[in-house]
């Protein structure tokens, strides 16, 4: 077993989001008895700093579903409520990456850029992120232990960044308050979250010196290099110099490097992505990852949503899940993401992902189109290639601890995203340069994709989708380089509802927050359009 969110009773018992007015409990990790939120309980410190790393898998105490974190008057589907699926769902379907061919609540709305501040994914999301923002509250009050007080706030500036990326501004409070939280535009959150990153670097383990899956150093690093590059977007200041900084200082990690290995006939992109990438040598590229186990993690997020979403039974019988379970590929690849890979030219039909891989010239190409169309013309069913990126499968040959749930960690932060960072930032800076063609270079290698002098770019806003597609980020890098609301130039299919593609209003370019907490908490103001 790798796992180290481990099942104990929460003795939190009530938690008040004073963000808005919602109130729910957090008894636990995974399986306890539910707790009387009126009686009185010690502390158990250990559980509570489990549950802020749990809130990146699981979605309540009980497994899939029946004691969900977020109460069902917000989601009424516990299975859906997780952090990474309404994440990846808000920052995906609204994409040139993803589609879905269910028509479940909120997601035609997202897949049409065409959603209100009442939007299901993007309601729920907000109380998401602020509930798992109030547990870490919470630990800090009550806990004093430097180094796991630092990871609780990095994990609280994580959710911030969120919040500031997606809703562009909102309640901001470090305590635990009946008090209304005072309401903080984009710049003071980012202001937030950029000077918190750095006061507890110096209290954060050294490199590859923490458990596995707790953060360390290189997590600060890097999100300070995400912020960084974003900031034009977030505060109206380019700070390139800054990102290039943070990104190299991931780079020349002593401890964490771009994975190299392959193994078991998987490519060393893949090995990313299957059930052993814990001990695979994959585990040296990722940052942060979110731990699964088929045995103790049992919820319909993080690896296990983007492995049940993405497979049927054709997909399973010629590129193994490793599961039993898949939701008939409801889940589908655009052709403007396929595009990416083959250009102009069609992409094969085929079963054979060693003939799709070949015919793309770069290992990324993981997709499944025999009998499905390249693009999305009617969004039906057979429309759209098949995404086998993401498997419960071990490249060692043995079997996965379950086939009902997968063991496969997700990678929320991984050493590619540093390299990337520095080329787009440098090249914004200073021009095409060495540097940025040498880290473009390394990761094309990796892929075994060609190799090229120099990049321009528009090269590196390809890169992105191409080494970071279906991971749940492509909606911010779309507004960074102006390729999403208020722009006509860059279409894909239905965009704006539109088969073809249409242009949407640059409001969309943040989500509206919540009505329930604009009533509640009268310090905060809606943003433009909604």
């Amino acid at each position: 077993m790798k796992l180290n969110i481990k099942k104990s009773i929460l003795s939190v018992a009530a938690v008040t989001l004073a963000m808005g007015g919602l109130t729910t409990s957090c008894t636990g990790d995974l399986d306890v008895t539910p707790v009387n939120p009126q009686q009185e309980q010690a502390l158990d410190p250990d559980a509570l700093f489990n549950k802020v790393y749990a809130s990146f898998s699981l979605t309540g105490q009980t497994g899939g579903a029946g004691n969900g974190d977020i109460p069902k008057e917000i989601f009424d589907n516990e299975g859906m409520s997780g952090f990474y699926r309404m994440a990846w769902s808000l920052n995906e379907f609204t994409t040139d990456e993803a589609g879905w061919v269910w028509s479940d609540p909120g997601v035609p709305e997202l897949l049409h850029n065409g959603f209100a501040a009442s939007n299901q994914y993007s309601y729920a999301m907000y109380y998401r992120l602020y509930f798992t923002i109030t547990l870490c509250n919470s630990y800090l009050e009550k806990v004093s232990d430097a180094q796991k007080d630092a990871e609780v706030r990095l994990i609280r500036a994580l959710n911030y960044m969120y919040v500031m990326d997606l809703y562009g501004a909102g309640p901001m409070t470090t305590k635990i308050s009946s008090e209304l939280a005072p309401y903080n535009t984009r710049s003071q959150l980012f202001t937030f979250c950029e000077n918190e990153l750095k006061d507890i670097i110096n209290d954060l383990a050294e490199e590859g010196k923490n458990t596995y899956g707790r953060v360390d150093k290189a997590a600060a690093y890097l999100l300070l290099a995400r912020l960084y590059l974003n900031a034009e977007v977030y505060t109206g200041s380019a700070r390139w110099e800054d990102a290039m900084t943070y990104a190299e200082k991931v780079i020349n990690s002593s401890y964490y490097h771009l994975n190299t290995v392959s193994k078991g006939g998987y490519s060393a992109y893949q090995m990313l992505f299957l059930a052993d990438n814990n001990v695979n040598g994959a585990q040296y590229e990722a940052i942060l990852p979110a731990l699964l186990d088929g045995l103790q993690t049992q919820s319909y997020d993080a690896m296990n949503f983007l492995v049940f979403s993405n497979y049927g039974a054709v997909e399973s019988a010629a590129v193994p899940s490793g599961t039993n379970n898949s939701w008939g590929k409801c889940a589908r690849v655009k052709g403007k993401l396929v595009e990416k890979f083959f250009g102009a030219t069609a992409a094969p039909q085929t079963d054979d992902l060693a003939v799709m891989i070949a015919a793309a010239g770069d290992d990324r190409a993981l997709f499944y189109s025999k009998g499905y169309s390249q693009y999305v013309t009617t969004e039906a069913a057979d429309e759209g290639f098949s995404c086998v990126k993401f498997r419960n499968v071990r490249s060692d040959g043995q079997a996965a601890s379950a086939v009902n749930f997968v063991d496969t960690d997700l990678p929320i932060l991984r050493v590619a995203e540093a390299y990337l960072t520095y080329a787009e930032a440098s090249i914004r800076k200073n021009g095409q340069n060495t540097t940025a063609n040498k880290y473009i270079n390394e990761l094309r290698a990796r892929a075994h994709a060609s190799q090229e002098t120099s990049y321009t770019l528009e090269d590196v806003f390809d890169e992105w989708a191409r080494e970071f597609w279906f991971e749940g980020r492509r909606r911010m890098d779309l507004v960074r380089f102006g390729r999403f609301g208020g722009q006509s130039d860059y279409l894909w299919e239905f965009m704006n509802g539109i088969p073809t593609g249409g242009s949407f209003s640059s409001a969309f370019n943040v989500y509206g927050l919540p009505s329930t907490d604009l009533d509640a908490n009268t310090n905060l103001k809606q943003n433009p359009g909604y």
